[in-house]
């Protein structure tokens, strides 16, 4: 669990699983009220074990807070199989408890079963076949500053790993890495979040396996919150600027070309574009997932860019993109970070997602006046194993010049 619950994002999380919990809880009493047990001993004790599966998420957080000192991977894992047993076990047959708990009718009784079934049906599928299902997705951007050299220009975006909590991470690296390849990318740009919580997730068989990426111009990568050490317990024995070293390190190792707020040059004769990657900030760490944006600084990483320059512009988090165009007019913005909350559903034209309600701009294509953002929807899975409808993505991005 992370380490304090003190983010924005945790606090969120928390006080919806809470209101779930109790509710649903409430529910399952009234529900098993109707079967003549209130008085009874059996009726305390069902109602007590119903109760100890609805709260499961709270009493596991309360046990986390208490007992453990830090944060290591196998905790992580655990974690995720809890919710998912709690989304399975518990949210699943919440359509039936309230059905049984606010109506006499036999017919919504039924139909509450149903739907529970249903929601079932959809949480397995969502771990066992939606969770490793890779989607690419072409875009297009075309732009007037682009050089002709790089008319045709292929990048391919990946973004959000979280290795930590992969369940086989040596193998699904190695798809993902051959889907990569398959495309044939100039470039290759990583948009943050390689580890959950801690460099020390990279072992040498998952090493190996992030070597099998192909490019002709290099693998460009920026620093998530995952991978700066925020999510830490015991900062003692490892801080998050040793961790971030490590990290860092390991990437170069791997020949990975990571940009902490600098920018970089490809060139095709004559002409370049500039690829300028900007790493999470610290100060972003409590308002992540807020509408606030507090003052980070961009002015120094674009101050020695010429304006007439293509730019692409590697940025973890896409809520940043406002900030990034009052300082500078880059043409591109590469993020990640959303997930799409690892839930979406597509009605006729309209995509919706949980992250609706907490992002203005959540995934996919987005542009203003010329310029672009994409948000990739990642690969990973953080907080539970399961994509419910948002495939993990990766984009291949074709640049084309316009007149």
């Amino acid at each position: 669990m992370p380490k304090e619950l003190k983010s924005c994002d945790e606090r969120i999380m928390i006080w919806i699983i809470a209101l779930c919990s109790l509710m649903i809880a409430y529910a399952d009493f009234l529900s098993i009220k109707r079967f003549g047990y209130r008085h009874s001993r059996q009726f305390r004790a069902v109602v007590s074990t119903i109760w100890a599966i609805d709260l499961m998420p709270l009493i596991f957080a309360l046990v986390c807070f208490l007992f453990t000192s830090d944060n290591p991977t196998w905790l992580g894992i655990v974690s995720g199989w809890m919710y998912f047993i709690y989304m399975v076990v518990v949210i699943s047959h919440a359509p039936l408890s309230f059905a049984i708990a606010l109506f006499s009718r036999r017919w919504i009784h039924v139909l509450g079963g149903g739907v529970m079934v249903v929601a079932i049906s959809i949480f397995f599928y969502s771990m066992l076949k939606t969770r490793t299902d890779y989607e690419v997705k072409s875009v297009v951007i075309e732009s007037s500053k682009l050089p002709a050299e790089f008319d045709g220009y292929r990048i391919v975006q990946i973004s959000d790993l979280h290795i930590g909590t992969m369940l086989n991470a040596e193998q699904e690296i190695s798809q993902i890495a051959e889907i990569c390849n398959s495309l044939n990318p100039d470039m290759v740009a990583f948009t943050g979040d390689l580890v959950n919580i801690r460099y020390s997730e990279i072992n040498e068989q998952i090493f190996k396996s992030l070597q099998k990426f192909q490019y002709k111009d290099g693998l460009y990568s920026v620093l998530g919150n995952h991978d700066i050490g925020t999510y830490i317990k015991d900062s003692i024995s490892l801080t998050p600027e040793v961790n971030t070293e490590r990290l860092i390190d390991l990437q170069e190792r791997l020949g990975w070309k990571l940009l902490n707020n600098k920018t970089d040059y490809i060139k095709r004769g004559v002409d370049s574009i500039a690829i300028t990657c900007i790493s999470f900030p610290k100060a972003m760490y409590e308002t992540q997932h807020s509408s606030e944006i507090p003052d980070i600084g961009l002015d120094n990483i674009y101050s020695e860019l010429p304006h007439q320059c293509f730019n692409i512009t590697m940025s973890h988090i896409p809520k940043m993109w406002d900030k990034i165009l009052e300082v500078y007019p880059t043409n591109l913005t590469l993020s990640g970070h959303v997930h799409a909350m690892q839930m979406a559903m597509r009605v006729g034209e309209w995509r919706l997602s949980p992250s609706m309600i907490l992002y203005k701009r959540w995934s996919g294509l987005y542009s203003e006046a010329g310029h672009y953002l994409y948000i990739n929807d990642g690969i990973g899975y953080a907080m539970y194993p399961m994509r419910i409808g948002a495939r993990p993505e990766i984009t291949l991005i074709e640049l084309k010049c316009s007149k």
